[in-house]
C-alpha cells in the first residue's frame, strides 16, 4: 500500500491510495473459506464445493468489500497520523479514480479530495456589543404579584359576564349596513375584558349570557397588536381592520385572585422563606429580573455571534464544501443550484460559526457536561417539588434518569450552553450593563 498527497491549493488536498494484491489477498482468502463452509451449491454437499468454484462465484464481491474496507481504514488512519485538521469528510474523486473492475483488476488506485480547516483568528478588540439588563420598578413588581395571585386563584365559570371576566365566543365581520360581510373575518376569539382600551366597549359585554350577541368595533377596543393576536390577522390587515363585528357569547370565566398570604408565598416560591408581602415583592422583582436578564444574555450572545461572523476573514474551502453538502446530506432533493442559491444566507454563516466555535472551545469548554445537566435538573426538581429536604441519593437518581433522555433536556442543554458562551464572552469582552425599563428592553428585543 502506498499513500501520497498533493496540495491543490492552501486548503484543498488530493490523497491517492494505491493497493496491490498483497494488501488484501490474505483477507479475501479467509472470507472465501468462510463462504466455502457455509455455501449450499447444487451438486455438492454443504461446505464441500471446490474453492475454484467458490472463487468464481464470490471473489469479485468479497474483493470489493475488503478493498473498500482497507482503503477507508487506511484513509482515516493517514489523516490521523498526519494530524490533518480537516473540515467535512473526504470526498471520492470518481473522475480521477475512473471505473474500477474488481473482477479483473489486481492493483487499485483511489483518489480523494480533502479540505483543511482554515486558521481562524478572532480580533476581540474589534467586537463591541451593548449588553442590556432590566431593573424592575415597584409598579412592575406589583403588577406581577397580581398576576401570580390570579395564577393560583379560584377559577369559576359564571353565567353572567362581569367587567373583569375572560369572554369567549365567535366573532363575524359586519358590513356598513350591519349585515354579515361576505368573505369577511369569521373566527373564534377569547380575550380579557380588563385588557380592552375603553369602558364603552367593555360595558357592552357586562351582563350578557351565553348565546347573546354583542356588536362592537375591535379597532376601538384593542391595540393593533391585540387585534392581530386575538383575530389571527396579519400585521398589515390588523392595522386596516376598522369594521364592526358581531360577537356571539359562548361563555366566560372568572378568576378570584389568591390572597397575598403565607400559602401563596409557598405556592409561588417553594422552599424559600418569605414571611410578608414586602419579602414577596422582593422575590418577585428578583425572579423577573433574572428572567429578563437571561433574555438579555441570549441577545448579547446572538449579537456578539453576528459580529464575529460578519468580521470573519479566514479563507474557506467553499467549492469543496458545496460538493460535500450535496453528497453528504440525507436530503435527496438537495441540488447544487439550491445550495448555490442559499449559500450566502444559510450555509456560509453556519460554516463560519462552526469554525469560530472550534476556536472558542480552545479557550473554554462550551458544551455542558452530563454532571452539569444532572445538577441543573436537580435544581429544577428542588424548586418545583419543594424538595430542599429530599433525600439527596433519591434526587440524584431521579435527575440522572431524566437526563438520560436527551430529548427531555434538549432545551435545558441549549440553555446551559448559552450560559457557558455568555460567561466566556463576558470574561473576554467585559461589557458594562445598560439598565433598561421593561418597555425599553422589549423594544431592544424587536
Amino acid at each position: 500500500m502506498n499513500i501520497t498527497r498533493e496540495n491543490l491549493d492552501d486548503l484543498d488536498l488530493q490523497i491517492k491510495i494505491e493497493l496491490n494484491e498483497n494488501d488484501y489477498a490474505e483477507q479475501v482468502t479467509k472470507q472465501l473459506k468462510k463462504y466455502q463452509k457455509q455455501a449450499a451449491v447444487p451438486g455438492f454437499r454443504k461446505g464441500m464445493a471446490p474453492m475454484g468454484l467458490i472463487r468464481r462465484m464470490y471473489e469479485p464481491s468479497v474483493k470489493a468489500d475488503e478493498v473498500q474496507a482497507l482503503m477507508s481504514e487506511a484513509l482515516f488512519k493517514y489523516l490521523d497520523d498526519e494530524k490533518l485538521n480537516t473540515i467535512g469528510t473526504p470526498l471520492a474523486d470518481d473522475d480521477k479514480t475512473g471505473t474500477v473492475d474488481f473482477a479483473a483488476q489486481k492493483n487499485f488506485a483511489f483518489y480523494f479530495t480533502v479540505a483543511l480547516r482554515p486558521e481562524v483568528k478572532i480580533n476581540w478588540e474589534n467586537i463591541s456589543v451593548p449588553f442590556y439588563q432590566v431593573k424592575i420598578t415597584p409598579k412592575e413588581a406589583e403588577k406581577q404579584m397580581k398576576t401570580i395571585a390570579e395564577r393560583y386563584g379560584k377559577f369559576e365559570t359564571p353565567e353572567v359576564i362581569s367587567a373583569d371576566d375572560m369572554v369567549y365566543g365567535k366573532a363575524v365581520e359586519l358590513d356598513k349596513e350591519g349585515n354579515v360581510a361576505e368573505g369577511g373575518v369569521s373566527t373564534f376569539v377569547s380575550f380579557d375584558l380588563k385588557d380592552l382600551k375603553d369602558d364603552e366597549s367593555r360595558n357592552l359585554f357586562v351582563g350578557k349570557k351565553a348565546e347573546e350577541k354583542v356588536v362592537f368595533t375591535p379597532s376601538k377596543a384593542f391595540t393593533a397588536a391585540d387585534l392581530e393576536k386575538h383575530f389571527r390577522l396579519e400585521t398589515a390587515a390588523a392595522k386596516k381592520f376598522k369594521s364592526a363585528v358581531e360577537f356571539t357569547v359562548s361563555g366566560c370565566s372568572h378568576i378570584t385572585p389568591h390572597e397575598i398570604n403565607d400559602e401563596l408565598f409557598k405556592l409561588a416560591f417553594p422552599g424559600q422563606e418569605i414571611k410578608d408581602a414586602a419579602a414577596f415583592k422582593k422575590a418577585v422583582s428578583k425572579q423577573m429580573e433574572e428572567s429578563y436578564n437571561e433574555q438579555g444574555e441570549w441577545k448579547y450572545v446572538a449579537d456578539v455571534r453576528k459580529q464575529l461572523i460578519d468580521a470573519f476573514d479566514a479563507s474557506i474551502p467553499e467549492a469543496f464544501l458545496k460538493r460535500w453538502f450535496l453528497h453528504s446530506g440525507s436530503d435527496k432533493e438537495l441540488t447544487a443550484e439550491k445550495i448555490e442559491a442559499d449559500w450566502t444566507e444559510k450555509y456560509l454563516p453556519s460554516i463560519k460559526w462552526e469554525l469560530l466555535e472550534a476556536e472558542l472551545e480552545k479557550i473554554k469548554k462550551l458544551e455542558p457536561t452530563e454532571d452539569d445537566i444532572v445538577n441543573e435538573v436537580k435544581n429544577i426538581l428542588r424548586r418545583n417539588n419543594n424538595a430542599e429536604n429530599e433525600d439527596e441519593k433519591a434526587l440524584e437518581e431521579s435527575a440522572r434518569t431524566i437526563a438520560k433522555d436527551r430529548q427531555n433536556v434538549s432545551q435545558l442543554t441549549d440553555r446551559l450552553y448559552s450560559k457557558n458562551i455568555f460567561a466566556l464572552f463576558n470574561e473576554l469582552l467585559k461589557p458594562e450593563a445598560d439598565k433598561l425599563t421593561v418597555k425599553e428592553f422589549g423594544e431592544k428585543l424587536k
